[in-house]
């Protein structure tokens, strides 16, 4: 279950994604995620799923490992879902009446554009940090938060933080399952006995973690320093950001589809009102 988490791994590659400029991808990240969530009905939902599709298609990045990645939130997805389904109040006789208990085919049909969000939203960001290395992610996250430098915020040591947060978080997981098969091999149960009992048996593991995490960072440190670290003042780069045509030409086909696709839901809703006004009146 932990080897499926692939939150913050890279995955080299050839494709036009992998050598698109990283600010645009994280500015058109952000955009997606914008209209991902303006899109009220299924037209625009099913527009962004489509669009999500084809940019892994194009990345090169098989759906099994994004499908994987998914498998550790499914009871977050579950718990989400089940809530919207049971307390959307919605207009109408309730499909389900138990008790105070009703569901109405609103909070159904919420719930699963709700549950839709949530994976197009995960898949879509994992999609920027698939595609970028985290030395360049870094390079871009602070060459986008460089004017609240005139605001005297330490633009590139949270740029720095976020990306190794960002990168840390497969080396944890790996950590943890080391952890975990060690106590295991040393008869503890993990997986079975009652939630009490699973929470105090999480308790060997967590300590151990958290000493390594310490460990880690501390290695880091003093490697940055042995390199002679001092921030982002007078550090030279190996690759210079700089966007090219092709950046330029791929930033408007997105920016373009991302306009239809919100105009798709904008003009759906309208639509949908239209009808509902028409019925009211006859």
């Amino acid at each position: 279950m932990l080897r499926d988490i692939t939150i913050g791994q890279h995955f080299p590659g050839t494709s036009p994604l992998h050598h698109m400029d990283p600010r645009a991808k994280i500015v058109l990240s952000v955009a997606y995620i914008v209209v991902l969530f303006m899109g009220s009905n299924a037209l625009g939902l099913g527009l962004s799923v489509a669009f999500l599709l084809f940019l892994y298609g194009v990345a090169r990045i098989p759906l099994k490992l994004v499908l994987k990645s998914l498998k550790p939130i499914i009871p977050i997805i579950i718990f989400t879902a089940i809530l919207n389904v049971c307390f959307m109040p919605g207009t109408g006789h309730p499909l389900v009446h138990w008790g105070f208990l009703k569901i109405y085919r609103e909070g159904i049909s919420y719930a699963v554009m709700i549950v839709v969000r949530i994976i197009c939203l995960i898949a879509g960001t994992s999609l920027l940090t698939y595609t970028t290395s985290p030395i360049v992610l870094t390079d871009a996250i602070e060459r986008l938060l460089r004017p609240l430098a005139r605001l005297h915020l330490p633009v590139h040591e949270l740029a720095m933080m976020m990306t190794i947060a960002l990168r840390f978080i497969p080396l944890l997981i790996e950590e943890t399952e080391k952890i975990m098969n060690a106590q295991k091999a040393r008869g503890a149960q993990l997986d079975s006995g009652s939630l009490t009992q699973r929470v105090k048996a999480l308790v060997p593991v967590l300590i151990p973690l958290f000493i390594s995490a310490f460990r880690r960072a501390d290695e880091l440190a003093t490697a940055m320093e042995c390199r002679c670290y001092h921030g982002g003042e007078g550090r030279t780069r190996l690759k210079m950001l700089r966007l090219t045509g092709k950046d330029w030409l791929l930033s408007a086909v997105c920016v373009a589809v991302l306009c239809c696709i919100a105009c798709s839901g904008f003009g759906a809703d309208v639509m949908s009102k239209r009808r509902a006004m028409a019925c009211r009146c006859c």
